[in-house]
């Protein structure tokens, strides 16, 4: 079994620092300390086991192995298909297709891009369990960043609230939209007492929404969006909101008369990659079912 492990090599600037702190200025949480101390993971300096109250000196190598983690009952590992787009030691970006949940659920407890991913983690022989940092409703297709252990997630998660995880999307939307390009800000909550449903309400939470019309149609509109907050159901809501809800969105307004889904796909996804200390950027393209209406669309112009 693979575990998750960090290694450094120690600098003069780190000369004579505990561990604990230098492992603290790393990002590594107490909670984990704690979890690696009891439950399976190993501190060592130079191959030696070592307590967080060592002292570090230059030129020495510090290895920390996390502990394997414990997946749920209903997290079962599924030979499924998967569009892996970038991989690497640390994290996955995939292309979720349309119809396939993120994580199981009572509705649907198997088929999910949680179960294909842990078969993905078991041919690799990784003892991770699924970590989704940007996860896609059911219907949405597209970029999914997903981190391959705990204090990746960690670390990602805080990147995402500074603004370093940018998504972008593109959708059809019912009516013809005549702004070029604007920005929804109008907050969002749940819809009385659905569990399911949101709706923009002044007591709702903080959501900001940036769009530009990429081509018009007779009876529906093309347009790439920007989230600047990340808010469940975000793009449909604000789109709903003015009056154009997303073709084949029953939930909030819209017909699929056209489209069995809602047509919604995350085309781009950059971040902030916190081990190779660069900007990631990913595209990939509109999935059959968008690209059929936009050509329909045209011919019918």
């Amino acid at each position: 079994m693979t575990y998750f492990s960090l290694q450094w090599t120690i600098t003069q600037q780190a000369d004579g620092k505990l561990i604990r702190d230098f492992l603290k200025e790393q990002h590594i949480s107490r909670t984990a300390l704690t979890d690696i101390k009891f439950h399976g993971g190993a501190i060592e300096v130079d191959g030696n086991p070592v307590t967080v109250r060592h002292l570090l000196r230059c030129g020495e190598t510090l290895f920390v192995r996390f502990p394997p983690e414990e997946r749920s009952a209903d997290m079962i590992a599924e030979p499924l298909s998967l569009d892996v787009v970038y991989e690497d030691e640390y994290l996955l970006v995939v292309n979720k297709p349309p119809y396939m949940p993120t994580i199981p659920s009572r509705e649907h407890p198997r088929g999910t891009l949680a179960n294909a991913l842990l078969h993905h983690y078991d041919k690799q022989n990784l003892s991770s369990t699924v970590h989704i940092v940007t996860r896609l409703d059911r219907d949405t297709s597209g970029l999914v960043l997903v981190a391959k252990h705990r204090h990746v997630h960690h670390l990602l998660s805080e990147l995402q609230k500074k603004g370093y995880v940018k998504r972008k999307y593109e959708a059809l939307c019912h009516n013809v939209v005549e702004d070029e390009r604007g920005t929804i800000t109008a907050p969002i909550g749940r819809k009385g007492d659905s569990i399911i449903e949101r709706e923009v309400c002044e007591d709702g939470q903080r959501a900001i929404t940036h769009f530009h019309v990429l081509r018009r149609f007779r009876h529906y509109t093309h347009v790439s969006l920007e989230l600047e907050t990340g808010r469940t159901h975000q793009i449909r809501v604000h789109l709903a909101y003015l009056g154009h809800p997303l073709l084949g969105d029953e939930l909030y307004g819209g017909s699929r008369e056209k489209i069995n889904r809602q047509a919604l796909h995350s085309t781009e996804l950059s971040f902030f990659h916190p081990f190779h200390q660069q900007m990631k950027r990913f595209r990939c393209p509109l999935p059959h079912d968008m690209n059929r209406l936009i050509e329909e669309g045209a011919a019918a112009q």
